[in-house]
């Protein structure tokens, strides 16, 4: 018979698998840096700067005011354990998982990529073998070395031919991130980017790299859907289903359960299922507990959206909102802004959630205050709308 497991116990498995409910560590470096990443499988990776870039952020909500240059290490330095790629979205993942998305670059040689990239890589194949030979001959490039196109105009469809094949490249594994000159990629051949003890290991069949995708994406949920386990690593729908099954009949996977989850959930083998999750963090709106809507939505009961591309007189609760996890709840939100020339974290809106909690003005602050300092900034000030910011102000005023 299958188990059946409750909604509270769902977002405890979910927490404590993601990370969350443990004690930080005294003086957060590198190797915490390292067990994150590996832990979550895969970091987001996106421009936005308004806070800071995502990337920095999950490391912060589990391990606090970790130096931002051990991620930079991990990540861009001779020294790295982590490199470039498509995961979920563009995204920084262990050196290790390079070869099990080795059958995505081959697809995307084979033309599975944006619809107009791949044509480009149709009808300008020959360039993109000359831009690949020129990287061979000269060693690391920008897309500025290769920009011919219209100066100021906008937009991915404005690209150049070269940023073009440079992105092609990248989607087919022949080139990779070297480092980055503030967010502007350097790429390299892979070859000479990654170490070559991963560029050495065997390539698995596709069946066994999503196999193991499937299992990093179950460990690092917990207990997930079948669109959750797809998701994780954007994996092709009928291959995950496949997978899944596959996993199911090895006993590597357990179907169970949820009240209140329409689709089929499983649970990971060795899932911990902790009496309570307890601490407080700020999540990025790019944050692997969080970036998928629904799944939110079933986990904590609250509807989270993101409306960065969302008109301004459109938006709800701000343009760059970070949730508020408090134990085992959202229990608020906020739109924050790093003033970096006044030197402050502004807080442009404040809302309260329904789980909110007498703490949670006086547990926010104190969240808002770590991460003012981790980003180098002076204090908090609260200057904006919402249900919950003329509480959050008079505890940040205290």
């Amino acid at each position: 018979m299958t188990e059946h497991i409750t909604p509270k116990t769902a977002r405890r498995i979910a927490l404590s698998a993601q990370g969350f409910g443990r004690t930080p560590p005294a003086a957060p470096g590198r190797k915490h840096v390292r067990d994150v990443i590996r832990k979550l499988g895969v970091v987001q990776i996106d421009s936005v700067n308004v806070v800071t870039r995502t990337h920095y952020l999950p490391a912060f909500s589990r391990l606090g005011d970790y130096p931002r240059e051990a991620l930079e290490t991990e990540a861009w330095s001779g020294r790295r354990s982590l490199f470039e790629y498509w995961g979920h979205e563009a995204s920084l993942l262990p050196l290790e998982l390079q070869p099990l998305l080795r059958w995505r670059m081959a697809r995307a040689e084979a033309g599975e990529m944006w619809t107009g990239l791949s044509r480009f890589g149709r009808e300008r194949r020959d360039y993109i073998d000359g831009v690949l030979a020129e990287i061979e001959r000269r060693g690391p490039v920008t897309g500025a070395d290769f920009n011919d196109a219209p100066r100021g105009a906008p937009g991915w469809w404005s690209w150049s031919d070269g940023k073009r094949a440079l992105e092609w490249l990248f989607w087919a594994g022949m080139i990779t991130t070297r480092t980055r000159r503030g967010f502007e990629r350097v790429y390299d051949l892979t070859e000479r980017t990654l170490p070559a003890r991963t560029v050495d290991l065997p390539t698995p069949t596709e069946a066994d790299a999503q196999r193991e995708l499937v299992r990093l994406s179950a460990r690092a949920m917990g207990v997930a859907t079948m669109a959750d386990l797809r998701d994780y690593y954007r994996l092709p729908l009928a291959e995950t289903k496949t997978r899944v099954a596959e996993l199911v009949e090895a006993g590597e996977l357990t179907p169970v359960a949820v009240k209140g989850w329409r689709q089929g959930v499983y649970l990971a083998p060795g899932a911990r299922t902790p009496r309570k999750v307890a601490g407080a963090a700020l999540l990025s709106p790019f944050d692997n507990l969080i970036w998928a809507r629904d799944r939110t939505e079933r986990l904590f009961g609250t509807r989270v959206r993101l409306e960065i591309y969302t008109p301004a007189h459109k938006r709800t609760h701000g343009y760059y909102v970070l949730p508020f996890l408090e134990d085992e709840a959202i229990t608020a939100r906020v739109d924050l802004k790093s003033d970096r020339q006044a030197g402050v974290l502004r807080v442009q809106a404040a809302w309260r959630e329904p789980d909110a909690t007498a703490e949670t003005p006086e547990r926010l602050a104190a969240e808002l205050r770590r991460m003012a300092g981790w980003l180098g900034l002076g204090g908090v000030e609260v200057v904006g709308k919402g249900d919950l910011a003329a509480a959050l102000k008079s505890v940040v005023s205290s």
